[in-house]
């Protein structure tokens, strides 16, 4: 586990943080966590995102109260690569990871692509599933009905990431990037630093540079197979939580976008359909507090003597 990663969370959170390992046949996969008990609430990040970091603001507010456990996927971060990158790679390698972590079902949080791969391991092993938590998660029947340029928009933001890397430019890039995420992380120009440093590490690798560009070609491969298994199974009977962004992308297509996660919330006995407002899609940096809020009702509604 990246040793920036783990100091960063542990001086984010105030306890220990600590590195974990799951052997995936000729590769491993890595996480940080915090926090003890059950269920363990599993973190799950957007698409060529290391959930290491993601999830920074999100694991203080919940590891009080469980263990936290932020990911990172095969290829992305700390974890290794697989030898080909596939959809049943991804969704195995988490079904994996919710049946070592958890001494029963795990509460389930993806952001985005990670909210959509959540969605897949709840359909097929609905028995380690005690709760969902959906951050604007990405949804197969809104891609696959968007224009075009969408989808080319991030092949080639993939692209332009491998070139980048390759002339030595990414890192002033990441800077840009998750600049507001560092200072909305901390007061501290020190800490903010530590976790821009902390990103840089995380996309030092060509491998892991090339991950931003794999998961968008997998993504458009996927998306006809995605609509035929949401066709044909449901979510579990347990607490979901899906948050809606609001602002990123012209209203029509916002609006189209929303109308799914609600008809995702409205088909399930316990779901709840939240709109942030003054949100972009980065909700998780953004609004940390009523996603943790969210997951700690999760948390209550799934233990013994809880309301």
């Amino acid at each position: 586990m990246n040793e920036l990663v783990i100091q960063l969370l542990g001086e984010l959170t105030g306890r220990g943080v600590r590195g974990g390992e799951l052997e995936r046949g000729d590769r491993v996969l890595r996480w940080a966590e915090a926090g003890s008990g059950q269920p363990v609430v599993v973190l799950d990040a957007a698409l060529g995102e290391p959930g290491t970091l993601a999830w920074a603001s999100v694991m203080p507010l919940i590891s009080s109260k469980a263990r936290a456990v932020a990911y990172d996927r095969a290829g992305i971060g700390s974890s290794e690569p697989m030898s080909r990158l596939t959809l049943d790679g991804q969704v195995e390698d988490l079904t994996s990871l919710l049946e070592a972590c958890g001494n029963g079902p795990c509460v389930l949080v993806g952001h985005s692509w990670g909210g959509l791969l959540a969605q897949l391991v709840a359909w097929h092993r609905p028995d380690l599933v005690a709760g969902l938590g959906l951050v604007d998660p990405a949804d197969e029947r809104y891609l696959a009905t968007s224009p075009l340029e969408e989808l080319r928009d991030g092949v080639a933001m993939g692209q332009a990431v491998i070139q980048q890397h390759a002339n030595g430019e990414l890192p002033t890039t990441i800077r840009s990037v998750f600049g507001d995420f560092a200072r909305r992380l901390s007061d501290d120009p020190a800490l903010q630093e530590r976790s821009l440093d902390a990103y840089i590490a995380s996309y030092a690798k060509e491998s892991q540079a090339r991950m931003v560009l794999e998961e968008n070609l997998l993504v458009i491969d996927s998306l006809p197979r995605i609509q035929e298994i949401r066709e044909t199974h449901s979510l579990p009977d347990v607490p979901v939580v899906i948050f809606s962004a609001t602002t990123g992308t012209p209203k029509p297509q916002r609006d189209r976008y929303t109308s799914f996660h609600a008809e995702v919330a409205a088909s399930v006995p316990r779901g709840e359909h939240i709109v942030l407002p003054d949100t972009s899609h980065a909700a998780n940096q953004e609004r940390p507090a009523e996603i943790a809020a969210a997951i700690n009702r999760i948390l209550d509604g799934t233990r013994p003597g809880q309301p």
